[in-house]
């Protein structure tokens, strides 16, 4: 696990992220985290793998350079992109990227997959315990649509180190104990989606999304809805920033004008996981991932 030491400050709101690969905090909630940066939330990033498994989609930069030293090149961009966003601080949580589900990659023993889980879950246990994040974002269980391994293993380690923080008795080893407030799953919603394709028909462009109407819905679950038109620059930079990822002339990252785009579906949807404190809102959806949470 790569960290480096730094001061988190005692009487300040804290938010810590965790993805699976560079990239994945640009396209899930990098408009929500430059907001929370915004109103002096610390917010941390954890990125579970580097990404050594990441095809080359930007045919600009598929050159022999670049494929040599792909992990390389990939932590520079997560690196120029977390700055973008507005974290405070990137941890490598240390693991190799386990590839698509059935790929050789998965047999990989070093593979994020295939990592003993106490170990995965006692590192993020003691990487918890050293920031004390009151708010968790983290993946939902996907396994019916996007079987990702290290997208799966990144849920199934979150939950029960969110559990596992709070209690002394319990990796004695990584700290003090802390118990988070709030854990949530960031999701893209088939509000969204349905959204994004019907402006495409109505641009007359060909739509990225047509085949995404046999996603599993999970809108019934959505707690909470973060306006983000404000920020929605912010993630559109991110993207561009890993430059062997994102193909800058992709129609499904920037097939619609700018303008359209930001506000086809202005919020960041997430669903409450778990929780430690009051959620009741009688607003509807909340607006604000640390409500409930004394300020």
């Amino acid at each position: 696990m790569t960290t480096t030491s730094f001061p988190i400050p005692e009487n300040k709101l804290r938010l810590l992220s965790i993805h699976a690969h560079p990239d994945d905090e640009a396209s899930k909630g990098a408009s929500t985290i430059a907001a929370y940066h915004d109103k002096g939330i610390y917010c941390a990033l954890v990125c579970c793998t580097g990404g050594e498994e990441g095809d080359i989609l930007n045919p600009a930069m598929d050159r022999p350079e670049i494929n040599e030293n792909l992990a390389e090149v990939r932590l520079g961009e997560l690196q120029k992109s977390a700055e973008i966003i507005g974290y405070d601080e990137v941890i490598m949580l240390g693991y190799r990227d386990s590839g698509m589900a059935d790929s050789p990659a998965n047999s990989n023993p070093d593979a994020f997959a295939n990592a003993d889980p106490e170990q995965a879950i006692g590192r993020i246990v003691s990487i918890i315990r050293r920031i004390r994040p009151q708010v968790i974002i983290s993946y939902p269980d996907e396994r019916d649509w996007y079987n990702h391994p290290d997208h799966l293993q990144v849920h199934d380690i979150s939950i029960p180190a969110f559990e596992a923080a709070g209690d002394p008795n319990r990796y004695p080893e990584h700290g003090h104990a802390w118990q988070p407030s709030k854990l949530y799953f960031s999701t893209w919603s088939s509000e969204r989606i349905e959204a994004m394709h019907k402006k495409f028909l109505e641009f007359e462009i060909e739509s990225p999304f047509k085949s995404w109407s046999e996603r599993p819905s999970r809108d019934h679950l959505i707690s909470t809805r973060i306006p983000i038109s404000d920020y929605w620059s912010v993630r559109k930079k991110a993207l561009l920033a890993h430059e062997t990822q994102v193909d800058p002339k992709s129609p499904f990252w920037f097939g619609l004008p700018d303008e359209v785009a930001r506000e086809v579906h202005p919020y960041d949807d997430y669903i409450l996981a778990l929780s430690e404190v009051d959620t009741k809102n009688e607003k509807g959806y909340e607006d604000d991932l640390f409500a409930g949470i004394e300020k």
